[in-house]
């Protein structure tokens, strides 16, 4: 699965060729289907989604329309090898992990200073890849570990007139947060106490913004349906 611009030319099993952005537009309203991509911190990721068979084997055209505004489409170029099955549900769910890609260079490049060499030789530049890589690792290893023991969510809401928990309780230890709490074996400014404090705040709001996020989720989804 690629991702491509709305001006990529695509080739129809009947030889005509369009832009991408001409293509979605012989879909039928019908034929719009609202899936998710997966669970995300903000709740299900759910999209409009319609795909288009393309020339050649097992070539498709993906169209990802976002709900709350149906104008803004994303286009993806997606080959499925034989012996697989060639459904929509199968390729929405490949594309759901292009969010864990995106993710990890976005932390990457935020938080471990992935782009940040100031390095012109390719063996430096290596090594300072190799570094930033395994420090990620090995916060996004223990993040996973801790997943299960450092977070206490109430229940998720069921409706978009869900009333809000008093106690929003706290998301489980990230990469960032581990990253900040590590940083403390070499710099503490404040004592520990502090940062933790801090840490159990940012936490426990991430927590509250999650579950209105998800509330809204709820609001968007009845809209476009």
């Amino acid at each position: 699965m690629l991702g491509i611009p709305r001006s990529f030319p695509v080739t129809l099993p009947s030889g005509r060729w369009l832009r991408a952005d001409a293509a979605a537009t012989l879909v039928a309203r019908r034929s719009w289907t609202i899936a998710s991509a997966g669970a995300g911190s903000k709740g299900e990721r759910s999209w409009a989604w319609a795909w288009l068979a393309t020339a050649g084997p097992r070539h498709f055209l993906l169209i990802r329309r976002t709900l709350a505004k149906p104008a803004d489409l994303d286009f993806f170029s997606c080959f499925v090898p034989e012996g697989r099955p060639a459904t929509l549900g199968v390729l929405v769910a490949v594309e759901g992990r292009r969010w864990t890609v995106e993710e990890d260079h976005e932390f990457g490049k935020d938080h471990f200073g992935f782009d940040q060499a100031q390095v012109r030789r390719s063996t430096s530049i290596m090594r300072h890849l190799v570094l930033v890589m395994a420090a990620l690792a090995i916060c996004a290893a223990t993040a996973a570990q801790a997943r299960s023991r450092t977070g206490c969510l109430p229940a998720p809401p069921r409706g978009p007139h869900d009333v809000p928990p008093a106690d929003p309780g706290l998301i489980s230890l990230t990469v960032p947060e581990i990253k900040r709490l590590l940083n403390l074996l070499t710099r503490v400014v404040h004592p520990i106490a502090h940062h933790l404090h801090w840490s159990w705040w940012r936490r426990r709001h991430q927590a509250r913004a999650r579950w209105f996020h998800q509330r809204a989720r709820f609001h968007t989804v009845e809209a476009a349906a």
